[in-house]
């Protein structure tokens, strides 16, 4: 038997040993206890914080999102070529078939150009996928650059075919990085700046798809009188000017303090966060606040979301974020994106010659640019992104019922009408910039949840293109002659899926202007109707979190004495 003074050794241990869990339970607790703290006084900063001051705080932040996002310029730009491509007989002689009815013309054929358009959708329907797990797994920054580099080998592939099967193996190539372009410079752009800035940094993304266009078509433009092979090749070998300048300057840049938050390192984020801010312009700024309300967030969507997979977007209040994602993305062509495009076509019908239809759709390129800034001037208003979306979708509805009435003009006004249709389409393609095609990159970004937001954004994208293949084959058969020959009548057809989509977004696409993160997540945890979303009041600081935060906690300090301590050696 053990003596008396053996045990009462023993007790001693044991309780000097609970002694000291209870001590550490206790200053975890604390600790936890000043993360929330500081995470409640960083979102209060946030949300009273005016644009003009989040522009003096976060003119970094504003630089490295705009770079990044300058990687949808080369998608914008190639998918502009391949299109317009098509009507060059250089490019028809070397990729196309001679027509057997007209001896000497040449014409990439239906199903060739069907596959080349739609080449690019399948590829980036690969990088949606794939960017889903490589950014979360490697970071923003070396997902992009990697991205930048494949590019760059694949374009070789442009420049260099010598058949139409290798065009179509560069495009669906090159569509992979396009795709993982589509959802991370969004994601980057939101996770990289305040609230008051966020509606116009993610929105920022729809003007580089406009410069983009823009851009392919003047040099479209400026080839248009060379009679060789270069009038398609040198448009090709213009995209070698993009990658190595970004990949140089995104190497350089930040990453994301939101990912760094969600892999535990605190430390790195707060570095990260104060390369992204200018302290000097804002004194009230306090990193560490704003780093406990990362890690708060984190915690919170953590407790409320079981996994970080694409299946866990289907699970419990994350299907609804998910479902209202991929219909925001998916009402853009839905509404009638794909007739609008035909503006050229109409204009062509009433005698315009190719110079003058490439000019209308230059100026049409050109207001998808102005529409962005519109944008934004009416969100600097106060005008909401729910009341934008769906009040543009209300004038789009009308618009396109008024196309559908033009064709009721009599034969022999048709050149009139032709006018009038390419005309009230370019007024259609304003307006869808103002609203619906500008303000959809801010909702997708703001609705989904940081866990999920790649992949739910992904999700959004590749059903955007799936309903944009769908219309893509709907839409020419509207309107050739040799079809279904439904010309302006097609207007009926889209305008009552426009209506739909109406109905849509009064019922379930709510309001997440000036709320933080974090109150997005509980007011979708508790259900609040999307009517409901700007008037609700929410604290998301009532949940007990506490033992989520602990671990966060220590791996801060773990992670801070580390830093202290090489800092001193």
């Amino acid at each position: 038997m053990a003596s008396e003074k053996d045990r009462e050794d023993n007790s001693a241990a044991v309780g000097d040993g609970n002694g000291q869990q209870d001590a550490n339970r206790v200053g975890r607790l604390a600790t936890a206890d000043r993360i929330i703290e500081g995470a409640k006084l960083a979102t209060q900063k946030e949300q009273s914080m005016t644009l003009l001051q989040g522009i003096k705080l976060y003119p970094k932040a504003i630089a490295w999102s705009v770079l990044i996002s300058t990687c949808i310029v080369m998608e914008g730009y190639d998918i502009c070529l391949i299109n317009n491509f098509y009507a060059f007989p250089q490019f028809a002689r070397k990729y196309g078939e001679e027509l057997a009815s007209e001896p000497g013309r040449w014409e990439v054929t239906a199903p060739w150009q069907s596959g080349l358009s739609n080449g690019a959708n399948v590829g980036e329907l690969i990088g949606l996928l794939i960017n889903g797990w490589a950014s979360e797994k490697f970071g923003y920054r070396w997902t992009v650059i990697v991205c930048l580099m494949l590019i760059n080998a694949w374009t070789a592939l442009f420049f260099t075919a010598q058949n139409v099967q290798t065009l179509l193996a560069a495009e669906i190539l090159c569509g992979i990085p396009w795709g993982v372009f589509q959802t991370l410079t969004i994601t980057y752009a939101s996770e990289v700046c305040p609230v008051a800035m966020r509606g116009y940094l993610t929105t920022y993304v729809n003007f580089c798809w406009g410069l983009g266009q823009l851009i392919g078509i003047g040099v479209i433009m400026s080839m248009l009188d060379r009679d060789d092979e270069w009038a398609y090749r040198i448009p090709y070998a213009l995209q070698w000017m993009w990658p190595l300048p970004l990949a140089i300057g995104i190497f350089f840049a930040p990453e994301s303090p939101w990912w760094l938050v969600r892999k535990g390192k605190l430390a790195k984020a707060k570095n990260s966060l104060l390369r992204l801010t200018s302290l000097n312009r804002e004194t009230d700024f306090d990193a560490d606040e704003t780093i406990d309300m990362m890690v708060h967030t984190t915690a919170l969507e953590e407790r409320t979301t079981s996994g970080a997979s694409y299946w866990d977007c289907f699970k419990g209040h994350d299907l609804r974020r998910t479902e209202i994602v991929c219909m925001v993305w998916a009402i853009q062509n839905l509404s009638g994106n794909s007739f609008s495009n035909y503006s050229t076509y109409f204009l062509t019908q009433a005698g315009l010659d190719s110079h003058d239809a490439y000019s209308f759709a230059l100026g049409q390129y050109a207001m998808n640019m102005v529409g962005v800034f519109g944008a934004w001037f009416l969100m600097s208003r106060g005008i909401g992104r729910r009341s934008l979306y769906l009040y543009g979708l209300c004038g789009l509805c009308a618009m396109l019922m008024v196309l559908g009435f033009l064709g009721l003009v009599p034969e022999e006004n048709r050149r009139a009408g032709s006018i009038a249709t390419g005309s009230i389409m370019l007024g259609w393609a304003l307006t869808y910039q103002l609203t619906v095609g500008t303000v959809c990159y801010s909702l997708v970004s703001e609705i989904s949840t940081r866990r999920l937001q790649i992949k739910t954004v992904a999700l959004g994208r590749i059903l955007y293109i799936i309903v944009g293949i769908v219309c893509s084959v709907l839409t020419p058969y509207m309107l050739n002659p040799g079809a279904w020959n439904w010309s302006n009548f097609a207007g009926f057809f889209w305008g009552g899926i426009c209506f739909l989509c109406i109905i849509y977004t009064y019922f379930r696409v709510p309001e997440p202007s000036g709320r933080s993160f974090a109150e997005l997540d509980v007011l979708f945890q508790k259900g609040v109707s999307a009517r409901k979303f700007a008037t609700t009041e929410v604290d998301a600081f009532e949940y007990s979190i506490n033992g989520d935060l602990m671990e966060k906690c220590h791996d801060r300090s773990e992670t801070d004495s580390k830093m202290t301590g090489a800092g001193k050696a």
